[in-house]
Order: C-alpha cells, then structure tokens, then sequence
C-alpha cells in the first residue's frame, strides 16, 4: 500500500512540474512578440527619381540606415514606404540617408556631387513632383 501512496505522489509531481515548464514558455514569448510588434513604425514620404535605377539606389539608401527593416519607392508615384524600428532610427536619418545618394525628398534636398554622379537617365527634374496619390 505504502508503494502504491508513494508512486501516485511521484506522478503527480512530474505532473505538476511539467505543466509549469509549459506555461513560463508560453509566457516568455507572447513578450517577445508583443515588444516586437511595438517598435515597428511605418512611414511614407516623397523622392524624387524616375526609373528603376532610381529605385534600385533610394531603396539602398533606406536600408543602409540601422534599424529600418524594408524600404519600397513607387517609381510611378515618386513615394517610398519605409517600415524601421524607431527605438533605433528616426524619419530624418532616412531622409538624410536617401538626400546623401543624390535624391530630394520632401524634407531633404539631395546632395548635389552624388546628384552629378547619378547615371544620365537617373538625373531628374527638381521641380517634379513628388508623393502622387
């Protein structure tokens, strides 16, 4: 009788430790997910370009700042949608960082030597508009 008191006593335990375990894991990545999803922030904002060269090196320039996570310029439109995370970034790194490959954005003019260095077919009108619905 004693070993039979004594082996429910031992199920039980693994039981409840088990069921424990199982729970904190749960737990610890709803977190994760939660402060993920959080710190993203999307943006949308004009530049100025024409092909797909264009497309090729505003979208290079975005990505190249730390924390932004996609970067997509509509060549018809003239606007680019950024998704970053904004514990590690803000809106105007990205504009500086799209203005120091040559191109305007709605806040930043383009950095004129780098304008020059753009392919010929890249080179843009600067009073074109830009963020077209």
């Amino acid at each position: 009788m004693k070993k039979v008191i004594l082996s429910v006593a031992v199920i039980v335990a693994m039981g409840l430790t088990s069921c424990k375990n199982e729970a904190k894991k749960i737990e610890e990545t709803t977190t994760t997910e939660v402060s993920n999803e959080i710190a993203m922030t999307d943006l949308s904002f004009g530049v100025r370009g024409n092909c797909g060269m264009c497309k090729n090196t505003i979208e290079k320039a975005a990505n190249s700042v730390e924390g932004v996570a996609s970067a997509n310029w509509d060549v018809d439109k003239k606007k680019i949608d950024v998704s970053f995370d904004d514990t590690k970034t803000d809106a105007m790194a990205i504009h500086n960082a799209i203005a120091a490959s040559g191109y305007d954005t709605e806040k930043v003019a383009g950095n004129e030597e780098a304008y020059k260095n753009l392919p010929g077919c890249c080179q843009y009108d600067h009073e074109m508009m830009m963020n077209l619905k």
